[in-house]
């Protein structure tokens, strides 16, 4: 390694130290990020605890850090709404019918028995018919109990009921039924089981009421012999029972869930629970205590609790950055301050949204810019960074714009946020001009109020307030729009004390009337003709890369700004004239080339030129070697018979070497642009011979050491810039197929 490569790492070395390149300042901006993240979220998640006892009187005024259940206040209305509830009566289907027909069908066959006297058989229905009436509606209840049918209260209910509903017969009809005949059993069967499945299938809560309807029905029968109408009407008033039972049970889950639907009482946030020098009561002393607003009892785990939550925000941030791009803020903690700065701008203005809010207005916190912080990251850092900061950011406003008690997030507000910032993103990540940013905002309006509107019609299950969306709708709006006028209002901001080259900055520098560039095209045209054709190489080289191709194209119209100084000793301005280096001693020609480096980073300098654009100008030719004036001085020392007192170190440009792609890639394109101007008549052959050479010629002399140019990326650049210089100078450069052409025209001139 030679001493003068020796003096660049040392020089490499002592630029990349101090805070901006401290990896102990990089963990202490995120250590801090993660400190914004709890102090931010604490209010909301972490409400003030106070210590007071019962009996005394409190030495502030204690208010309602959000709104919080009134449990007293509750459960009192519960009580009301489970009082409102009606008894609740379940029907039980009994076959009614079939019991009478069962008590036709033993009379038949007892009045044919002819061994039982008329005495006997009186007695055995006086006994029988009752008891099987009871066995009917014992044996429903029995073959009921194990299904899921009815509860073992309403059958009990069923048995006290229908025991107490029970119908006795007149003596007078147990005299009559001996007479009757099977003919007349035959007929007097469908009479009776249409009359008491035709009553029982109402509802019939007293058995009385549907038994007096049973006369009338019987009247109206086909009956005509006066004692089978008179047995079926004793028989069917028998058979009626009572088919609609209290079920207390199904009471009891109706208080229940009128007791589960009762709104719960809320005490407003903001409204006063105890005032200065109040008598802290019983009643009191639990509201406090019952919403974890007292310090009776030491419990940091909800401290614990936001405090991982806070690291793992952070931490995650610090993983995606190393991840996605390890050296994304390797060499510049500058850009990790500037991040902790937006999040701190956007966190601010999410508590100032939220200040206005209240439980009544919730909708005021859609007018917080929850999209400025996406905006700037794309704009001023990176689009894929901005995607993750929007998750983050999401989760912030879900809890900062937080009114609800009973929840840590609302995830109205978290969606609104999420969509605002990719929106956001994809609608600026291109921006070439401030207008875009106006542009931007318009979208987060637009499509901020749907997402606003999405969400309410969605939780509105389907009764919505018209006039509260119409309210959301609007600060949601204006939420947009004041995104765009914050961004509009803090890019300069960031650019200036940054020094940061955004894509907006990049094309204001890249406008012709800057002054810088009217000087170079009035002054030196050839160079100002030069550094637009290396801007149209390097961009394309750059972007084949991934590198930056507009820091490229802008960074090369200001790379030989320097030339400004003294035009015409550079071969490119020298039209119509002698060139001044043939009569000037070739050190004196050196310094002159090589002055204009670092001529042209003082004029950038004096005109507040960003610093990335002031690097091109001072490493897009590295330390590379001034081969001719070497070799003439060496000539003219050989022709004075002298020792040479030089060595070739100084006939090298001072450097530093290429520390970007971006540098690296316009100093091989100023190379090629150069070389390709000098021939007369190229061709294909000759330009991409040409330019692996220069690539070569650079590779070998360490001028890509300090930048992070791979061999595979180098190759790239050389096809990239092959295909460029073909397309540029097409109408120079002779194709194989022209060439021969030309050739056999020749030859042809010369034989004829």
């Amino acid at each position: 390694m030679t001493s003068k490569e020796t003096s660049s790492g040392k020089s490499f070395s002592m630029k990349h130290v101090g805070w901006k390149h401290s990896a102990g300042t990089r963990y202490v901006l995120f250590l801090c990020l993660a400190v914004l993240f709890y102090v931010s979220l604490a209010p909301n998640l972490l409400p003030e605890r106070y210590n007071i006892q019962v009996g005394a009187r409190s030495e502030k005024e204690i208010r309602a850090p959000m709104q919080i259940p009134n449990n007293k206040a509750t459960l009192k209305a519960q009580e009301q709404e489970a009082e409102r509830v009606q008894p609740i009566y379940t029907i039980v289907t009994v076959p009614n019918e079939n019991l009478v027909v069962s008590i036709l069908d033993r009379i038949d066959r007892l009045n044919q028995d002819d061994q039982v006297s008329r005495e006997d058989k009186i007695a055995i229905y006086k006994l029988e018919i009752p008891q099987r009436a009871k066995d009917f509606i014992q044996n429903f209840v029995n073959s009921n109990r194990s299904s899921a049918n009815y509860s073992d209260k309403l059958l009990d209910e069923m048995l006290k009921v229908t025991n107490q509903q029970s119908y006795k017969i007149p003596e007078e009809t147990f005299i009559k039924i001996p007479r009757l005949t099977s003919q007349d059993i035959a007929e007097m069967k469908p009479v009776a089981r249409e009359i008491v499945s035709r009553l029982t299938n109402d509802q019939v809560v007293e058995a009385q009421a549907a038994r007096a309807k049973v006369a009338e029905l019987v009247s109206a029968s086909t009956l005509n012999q006066r004692t089978a109408r008179e047995v079926v009407q004793e028989l069917s008033k028998l058979a009626i029972t009572a088919n609609k039972f209290y079920d207390e049970e199904a009471t009891k889950e109706a208080k229940v869930q009128a007791r589960e639907n009762t709104q719960p009482v809320y005490i407003k946030q903001g409204d006063v629970l105890v005032a200065k020098g109040q008598l802290i009561t019983e009643d009191l002393y639990n509201l406090l205590d019952d919403n974890g607003l007292l310090k009776n009892e030491v419990n940091y785990w909800p401290q614990l609790g936001l405090l991982l939550l806070s690291l793992l925000m952070s931490g995650g941030l610090l993983l995606f950055i190393r991840q996605t791009d390890p050296n994304k803020f390797k060499y510049n903690n500058s850009q990790l301050l500037m991040l902790v700065l937006i999040f701190i701008i956007t966190v601010i203005t999410m508590h100032l949204a939220g200040i206005l809010q209240s439980t009544e207005r919730p909708y005021i916190g859609y007018v917080a810019p929850v999209a400025i912080g996406a905006t700037l990251v794309t704009l001023l850092l990176d689009m894929t960074l901005a995607y993750f900061c929007s998750m983050l950011f999401c989760i912030l406003a879900s809890v900062i714009l937080n009114v609800h008690q009973g929840q840590m997030f609302d995830f109205t507000f978290g969606f609104f946020s999420l969509v605002a910032s990719v929106v956001a993103i994809f609608s600026i990540h291109r921006a070439s001009q401030r207008s875009t940013l106006l542009k931007g905002g318009i979208m987060v309006c637009l499509f901020g109020s749907l997402s606003v509107f999405i969400m309410t019609v969605i939780g509105s299950g389907g009764q919505w307030n018209q006039i509260q969306t119409l309210y959301a709708i609007g600060f949601a709006f204006a939420g947009g729009l004041l995104t765009a006028i914050l961004a509009i209002g803090l890019m300069p901001f960031f650019e200036v004390t940054f020094g940061i080259l955004s894509a907006l900055k990049l094309v204001e520098l890249s406008n012709p009337n800057h002054p810088l560039l009217r000087k170079l095209l009035t002054e030196t045209p050839g160079t100002y003709h030069h550094s637009v054709m290396v801007g149209n190489l390097s961009e394309a080289a750059a972007e084949a890369i991934g590198a930056d191709g507009l820091l490229c194209r802008v960074g090369s119209y200001y790379h030989d700004i320097g030339k400004t100084k003294r035009p015409s000793y550079f071969i490119e301005n020298q039209n119509n004239m002698g060139n001044p280096h043939d009569n000037l001693d070739p050190k004196m020609s050196k310094s002159i080339i090589i002055a204009h480096a670092r001529d042209g980073v003082e004029m950038l300098k004096e005109y507040k030129i960003p610093k990335p654009i002031r690097d091109i100008a001072e490493q897009h030719h590295g330390t590379t070697f001034l081969q001719y004036f070497y070799h003439k001085a060496l000539r003219l020392a050989e022709e004075q018979g002298k020792e040479p007192d030089f060595t070739e170190e100084d006939f090298r440009y001072p450097g530093p070497k290429a520390q970007s792609k971006e540098s690296a890639v316009i100093g091989i394109a100023d190379s090629v642009e150069a070389a390709v101007r000098s021939l007369r008549n190229p061709t294909v052959d000759q330009v991409e011979s040409m330019i692996e050479k220069i690539i070569k010629s650079r590779l070998d002399d360490h001028q890509f050491n300090d930048c992070d140019l791979t061999m595979k990326e180098l190759d790239i650049i050389a096809k990239t810039l092959k295909e460029s210089v073909m397309g540029i100078f097409h109408s120079r450069i002779e194709y194989p197929e022209e060439i021969k052409k030309n050739k056999t025209t020749e030859e042809t001139r010369r034989s004829g």
